[in-house]
């Protein structure tokens, strides 16, 4: 028994000496496997893409199957799911053309003419301030100061075409390789095409591992979380395309100077909820002055907060249909921490990952009373 005991002393201390070496050489190199995981990710990146894709496209496809299964025609019933894919890459292929051929032309030019003017407004701006009335309130706020400070930043290497155009060229570079959008969209067809299978055996395999209790609930939450980002995010995007036009018509029919580009901002930045609209709108009111005056960026302001407030209170709710159900408050305080920490990404997602948090958070909390009252006597 001691020597058993000896033995079993030794390799405990062993095991442990293992541990540490492993966790000193994990810190050691951690520079190397954080390159490791970050080439893992770039090969990863066609398929990681591939699934977004296909998790974009799965309601439309789906909506469209259960159309063309309705159909009379025997083929269209039969092959139902490949004309269902078929025409949401042909729609979205035609989307993009167009986008490609009036949208983009159009919102690029604004950026390369608001780049060059830039300056000009910056040093406006300066001059407007610095003629200020002796009484004015800006005076009092010690706005020399700030102007010395801001003007010590060299805000204007900033605005330099050639600046704005490297950072074009590297998103451009880094979006349109080639080969892995081929393989994305190869990707997310397969998933699309395979996607009940894909789904059973994630199933099967959740049931081998977990207890059927466990399994079950695993299912409802998976559904749960499924339909809130699939309602979330095709309805936000939808949104941001139907507000983006409307805001671009309104501004040409006002002679707002970029047009086109401002409403593309408003509606990319809609889809943040709350704060998005107060940005978006703020950015474009600041523009507006510097191109067109106060008054015509006051009737600009006007006329967007107008169709931004038809939007919210009849356009959304159609779009989007039943409510996350997530009070204003909760909504404001996710996207403040959500791209505090993780940037626009992080404010586009905040709300539907809250609303799942909620859920799960308010399940185990009627779990616990119901638990907690079977066991009180009555």
């Amino acid at each position: 028994m001691k020597k058993e005991n000896k033995w079993t002393k030794w390799l405990y201390y062993f095991s442990l000496a293992v541990c540490v070496v492993v966790v000193y050489k994990t810190l050691d190199s951690f520079p190397a496997i954080l390159g490791w995981f970050r080439t893992l990710l770039d090969v990863l990146m066609p398929f990681i893409l591939g699934v977004l894709i296909a998790y974009l496209f799965y309601l439309p496809c789906k909506t469209l199957e259960t159309w063309y299964q309705k159909r009379k025609a025997k083929l269209l019933q039969k092959k139902a799911r490949i004309f269902s894919i078929i025409t949401v890459y042909v729609i979205a292929i035609i989307a993009i053309i167009l986008v490609c051929n009036f949208v983009l032309p159009a919102v690029m030019q604004s950026i390369v003419d608001l780049a060059n003017q830039l300056p000009g407004y910056y040093q406006s701006a300066i001059d407007a301030l610095q003629n200020l009335p002796e009484d004015n309130i800006l005076h009092k706020l010690d706005i020399a100061s700030i102007l010395d400070e801001v003007e010590g930043m060299d805000l204007k290497q900033f605005f330099r075409i050639e600046t704005i155009t490297g950072y074009l060229k590297s998103a451009v570079d880094f979006v349109s390789g080639i080969f892995g959008l081929f393989v994305a969209i190869v990707t997310s067809i397969y998933l699309l095409y395979e996607r009940n299978q894909i789904l059973q055996f994630a199933k099967k395999v959740c049931h081998a591992i977990f207890k059927t209790a466990t399994y079950q609930r695993i299912g409802k939450y998976f559904s749960k979380t499924n339909e809130i980002f699939l309602r979330f995010i095709s309805s936000q995007f939808l949104d941001a395309i139907i507000i983006g036009i409307l805001v671009s018509i309104a501004m040409l029919l006002l002679n707002v100077k970029y047009a086109v580009l401002l409403g593309f901002l408003i509606g990319l930045s809609n889809m943040i909820p709350y704060w998005g609209a107060i940005i978006g709108v703020g950015i474009s009111i600041i523009i507006t002055i510097f191109t067109g005056g106060i008054g015509q960026a006051i009737w600009m302001g006007i006329i967007v907060i107008i169709l931004q407030q038809i939007d919210a209170n009849i356009i959304n709710p159609k779009i989007v249909g039943s409510s996350l159900k997530i009070s204003p408050l909760l909504v404001i305080f996710a996207v403040t921490v959500g791209g505090a920490y993780f940037g626009i990404l992080g404010m586009f997602l905040a709300v539907p990952v809250f609303t799942v948090i909620k859920i799960l958070v308010s399940d185990y909390v009627e779990y616990k009373n119901k638990e907690k009252s079977k066991k009180e006597p009555i």
